[in-house]
């Protein structure tokens, strides 16, 4: 059977069980589309959660953007599970007490303003669009090479799955799809990783091979670090960027993760507020076996490249463009790997010629430049390949990274649709809408919302998890602090909150805006997205973290300048910080 065969097979079957869970599952009221009828175990509810969270930057490019840069891109792994935590701790179990369906609508009754629940609404919608770009953005990637369509047929061709089973199933089709696409995803990229830790280091688990010694006795990072630099890129293991955006892209993620609205209306589908903090408890355990995984297939990924474009282990022996192997064939058609014989000697020079000194020397060889450019999106797509495994891993892969990109675009449009349908035409519009006309009216939200995702995953704005590192920064600088002041302080009023939300909004959009300069804007940067030019030195993809600090400092100072909130709201608060029951002996 070809390789063509078994990618088709695993994905079309795979898609054939989302179809199936997606008619078992079908939403028939607004509970239903919204929270799957509040009635979803914490461990279902944890799994769906770790699919829902585990997107395509977490598949696809997490692993791709930490082989390229090495430890100073660890910062992905601390953030987003380190945020999950905070998610976990100081937001979930509180919502779910309010026991409302969407995050505008807590925001909306908190701070006693149909105002506030319209901001929260625009800021849920531009944070979900920019975040399902990356999902759409992976599902491309994932199309065009194992399926061999192009990135077009194979955004139409996701986008019509996500569309049977979300907008027809809603949060309860969902959550069981996502239970499916988790049990794919996770089983994607842990079989390949075992296989590959094996060949490297006779280690089956690839946390402990990351720390382990090769076939020659050489530490594997070690020999990483050695190769690396080696061909003039900086040690693998080393601190080469400022630890002031280090820090700050860190805490960006953070409590973007703590603020993501697709998160967090995963935990209104249970039926008891500790359910929530078991669900959350279950999400880490299933979310820890892809990241203890992903740094050790970053390393063995980018090991495995190296020695084949050098199999005779001599950076000045490259290998013959004509003996490339097949996998480099193939992902040259997809436009997403190229090479560029500048010196027209036939052989794949790769190194960093960024590297003056490294490129000096090159130069004196008669090497011209790096004549390979290499998509950090494709690498945990392609490692099976490049690690030379049985065809059905890298079907499995497949299937795998286009579980994870569907699973959470399909939880980001559900938010999308929810805030449309129940907070803005329910909320605002017309409070009386009867339930099926409601339930109709999410169902084409979510359509038209996957019709626009869609066109802007066909031009996307970078990587797909530096898409998505833009969302989390607009999420922090927007929803987290909103809701961590209206769960714990009485103060801040109607004034302050939406005060903030737009500050933080405004100044955080703006800034990225300015450096990246979005295809439907200008199509250029407007200004050279490099440390000279960012302000104090913080980086575009920092800058949710400073965002966040000034919604803070607005919402306080607007809220003491102004009138405290009235009195039944401070009551509100109280009741959902205390746990049921609390003080009834000493009432007794």
């Amino acid at each position: 059977m070809s390789q063509y065969a078994f990618n088709f097979l695993f994905i079309t079957g795979s898609f054939a069980i989302y179809l199936i869970i997606a008619l078992w599952t079908r939403a028939g009221s607004t509970s239903e589309f919204y929270t799957a009828g509040g009635g979803v175990h914490p461990v279902v509810n944890g799994m769906a959660t770790g699919a829902d969270w585990m997107s395509a930057a977490s598949f696809i490019s997490m692993a791709g953007l930490i082989a390229f840069v090495g430890y100073d891109n660890s910062t992905y792994l601390m953030g987003w599970t380190g945020g999950f935590v905070l998610l976990a701790m100081l937001l979930a179990p509180y919502l779910r007490k309010y026991g409302h369906f969407t995050v505008p609508a807590f925001i909306g009754d908190r701070f006693y303003s149909p105002a506030a629940r319209l901001v929260a609404v625009v800021c849920l919608i531009i944070i979900s669009t920019t975040y399902v770009i990356g999902q759409m953005t992976g599902v491309g990637v994932a199309f065009s090479r194992f399926l061999e369509v192009d990135n077009t047929t194979g955004l139409i061709i996701g986008a019509a799955i996500v569309f049977f089973y979300a907008v027809f199933g809603g949060m309860k089709g969902i959550t069981y799809t996502q239970v499916a696409q988790y049990v794919v995803l996770i089983f994607a990229y842990t079989v390949p990783a075992i296989f590959i830790a094996l060949q490297l280091t006779d280690n089956p688990i690839p946390a402990f091979g990351l720390f382990g010694d090769t076939q020659d006795g050489t530490p594997l990072l070690v020999k990483l670090d050695q190769v690396v630099r080696d061909l003039g890129f900086s040690s693998y293991t080393g601190h080469h960027t400022d630890t002031l955006n280090m820090v700050l892209f860190t805490l960006s993620l953070m409590i973007g993760t703590a603020g993501l609205p697709h998160v967090i209306i995963r935990f209104f589908t249970v039926p008891r507020v500790k359910d929530a903090r078991y669900s959350a408890g279950w999400a880490l355990v299933f979310i820890a076996l892809l990241y203890l995984t992903a740094p050790a297939v970053g390393a063995m990924a980018r090991l495995n490249l190296i020695q084949t474009l050098f199999p005779s282990g001599t950076q000045s022996e490259p290998i013959d463009y004509q003996s490339r192997p097949e996998w480099m064939q193939k992902w040259e058609l997809t436009g997403l790997l190229k090479f560029d014989d500048k010196n027209g000697d036939g052989k794949i020079q790769y190194y960093n010629d960024a590297n003056k000194d490294y490129a000096a020397g090159a130069a004196a060889r008669g090497w011209n430049g790096s004549e390979l450019s290499v998509n950090q999106d494709i690498l945990v797509l392609a490692n099976p390949e490049i690690a030379r495994l049985p065809q059905w891993v890298v079907a499995l892969v497949a299937a795998g990274g286009i579980a994870a990109a569907l699973s959470t675009a399909a939880g980001l449009l559900l938010a999308i649709s929810s805030a449309i349908s129940h907070d803005l035409l329910k909320g605002a519009i017309n409070p009386y809408i009867e339930e099926h006309h409601e339930l109709l009216a999410a169902r084409i939200a979510m359509a038209v919302a996957i019709a626009i995702a869609t066109y802007l995953g066909l031009n996307p704005p970078g990587f797909a998890a530096q898409t998505v590192a833009l969302a989390f920064g607009l999420a922090a600088a927007t929803i987290f602090p909103t809701l961590m002041m209206g769960i714990f302080s009485k103060r801040v009023n109607s004034v302050g909150a939406i005060s903030g939300m737009v500050v933080g909004l405004v100044f955080t959009v703006v800034y990225i805006f300015i450096y990246k300069g979005w295809f439907f804007i200008s199509g250029t940067n407007s200004l050279p997205d490099t440390p000279d030019n960012w302000l104090f030195g913080i980086s575009p993809v920092s800058i949710g973290a400073v965002g966040a600090v000034i919604n803070f400092a607005v919402a306080y100072a607007v809220s003491l300048a102004t009138a405290p909130p009235p009195l039944e709201i401070q009551a509100l608060i109280e009741s959902i910080r205390t746990p049921r029951g609390a003080g009834a002996a000493l009432r007794e």
